[in-house]
């Protein structure tokens, strides 16, 4: 026997949203098997009032889907709208409550609607939406969901059932090889690098009546999205703190779960600055990031592995000016909480059969202590600390940059340090100290870091714009030529192998006895 559904929204503001919704349940294959639909608009003709009508409409049903937007909606003598009578009348009833509210904030929103949001939210999770794709998408989980509680739908987790029209033959072999090597080496996987597929996949629970199944899938496909075209990651960057248009980098990531890993996380370190030590401690220059390497990973993981994968939406990585955020589609556990992300806590994958090999290969820990290691290093590191959001159907994760003020000011200050530096024609150090108004004994670590890096590395022989670059950490051509490049030629610390063709292809540079004069003063400073 089908259950009752009872769609209410205010009539002329939410109509579309109503019949989408509606319409949705009564088309999908697996929800019109356990659903009917009453619209209030669909109601023919009676002799009794429609508040009477609709409420006994409403007593028939089972579930109260809300539609709540910004207006109240017509009201009675109680000063009642249609929307928070009925909404009151399935909370007395014990009808079951589903709640979705539009729009991102509530500005605009009637103080008697937002008021009835509240009283919602009070006694059940509310879902937003912004749009009918977002509306059906958690209304799709909610229903589910509803189904699985009441036993109505019993059904084996995604991650262990099988891949529809999957076979062997969409394994790749080199992945698995891949993987196998890496857990054998990262946790002491007993299996070898040349087990065959299906005792690899057997050993790893990730066969279904025989079959592969999704994790299967996710984890060693050779074309994973052509099963699940939702899994893939969306990379974007914008300039500013907002998601606006024209987006400077917009890049979508396919493959296996590795692989939109480091996909990703490559994607954000290529946007962020770095700076580059020297190799005053070994032959390997340091490199740092202003986010730590090891919590975006983590971050980018947490995403991609904890996903719900029954979702149509993607992963999306947004990197702002100002902060790094990571939408995962899906929802928190019930018996986690956002302040529990916070204190040691267990872990509760969502998807544990491909949270499994990922911890194999080493890319997660299992102990629940993911976020607790973001906020780690990022405290390590003098950021603000992560923080954790639930957006509607989405669960989303916050890395904070550096603020703007503190990266404005110390380009400035390196900026005019290098061209102050670029200057002298003498080499004592306490005018350097003078004209830079910075303590003698703190030049080596402030002033000039990358001049000298630069110097450093030219005078262990010729080297070209492209190897210069890499040294000083920077990744835009025309600012590097103009503000250390051409500089430092025309104060002659540099000069071309090729004068006669400055643009050559085979231009290189190399260090002149006054450039290794100012050099031989710092490293004598350091000594």
């Amino acid at each position: 026997m089908k259950e009752r559904v009872f769609i209410s929204g205010v009539q002329k503001e939410l109509a579309d949203e109503r019949r989408e919704a509606a319409g949705f349940i009564r088309n999908d294959p697996l929800l019109r098997r356990f659903f009917d639909v009453f619209l209030f608009e669909e109601l023919p003709a009676s002799d009794c009032s429609a508040e009477e009508a609709y409420i006994a409409e409403l007593d028939r049903a089972s579930v109260y889907i809300g539609l709540f937007g910004n207006k109240y909606g017509w009201e009675d003598n109680q000063g009642l709208s249609p929307t928070a009578r009925e909404f009151v009348h399935a909370t007395s009833s014990g009808i079951v409550r589903l709640i979705f509210v539009k729009g991102e904030n509530d500005i605009d929103r009637h103080p008697k609607m937002q008021a009835l949001i509240n009283e919602a939210g009070s006694e059940l999770i509310r879902r937003r939406f912004s749009g009918i794709a977002d509306l059906v998408t958690v209304l799709y989980a909610s229903l589910v969901e509803h189904l699985e509680r009441t036993g109505r739908l019993r059904t084996r987790p995604f991650d262990a059932s099988a891949c529809p029209d999957a076979s062997f033959s969409d394994i790749a072999k080199d992945k698995l090889k891949w993987f196998l090597g890496m857990a054998r080496r990262e946790r002491q996987y007993p299996l070898r690098e040349d087990t065959p597929i299906t005792e690899a996949l057997a050993h790893l629970n990730l066969l279904d009546a025989g079959q592969p199944t999704h994790a299967a899938i996710l984890l060693y496909g050779r074309q994973p999205q052509r099963f699940l075209p939702s899994s893939e990651v969306k990379c974007l960057h914008f300039h500013g703190v907002n998601v606006q248009k024209p987006i400077p980098s917009y890049q979508i990531y396919k493959g296996t779960v590795f692989e939109l890993v480091d996909q990703a996380v490559d994607f954000v370190m290529s946007k962020i600055t770095r700076s580059v030590g020297t190799r005053a401690l070994g032959p390997q220059v340091p490199v740092e990031y202003e986010l730590p390497r090891e919590a975006v990973t983590e971050a980018i993981v947490n995403g991609v592995a904890h996903r719900d994968y029954a979702s149509n939406a993607s992963v999306q990585v947004m990197l702002f000016s100002d902060r790094l955020e990571v939408w995962n589609p899906g929802q928190l556990p019930p018996s986690l909480t956002l302040k529990q992300l916070r204190l040691p806590h267990a872990s509760i994958p969502r998807n544990p059969l491909i949270a499994e090999p990922i911890f194999l290969a080493h890319y997660i820990e299992k102990a629940g202590t993911g976020t607790l290691d973001m906020i780690a290093l990022c405290r390590a590191a003098g950021l603000i600390e992560p923080s954790f959001r639930q957006d509607g159907g989405q669960f989303v994760l916050t890395l904070w940059r550096p603020t703007p003020q503190v990266t404005t000011q110390v380009t400035t200050q390196v900026t005019t340090q290098v061209k102050d530096a670029l200057t002298f024609t003498q080499y004592d150090l306490k005018e350097v100290s003078l004209a830079l108004n910075i303590p003698t004994e703190q030049i080596t670590q402030r002033i000039t870091k990358q001049v000298f890096d630069l110097l450093e590395d030219i005078d262990q022989g010729a080297k070209s714009r492209d190897e210069l670059m890499t040294t000083a950490g920077l990744l835009n051509r025309e600012h590097f030529r103009k503000a250390y490049l051409e500089p430092l030629l025309t104060a002659g610390w540099l000069k071309r192998t090729i004068p006669e063709k400055p643009t050559s292809r085979l231009q290189k540079y190399v260090i002149t006895e006054k450039g290794r004069a100012w050099l031989m003063t710092i490293k004598g400073s350091r000594e």
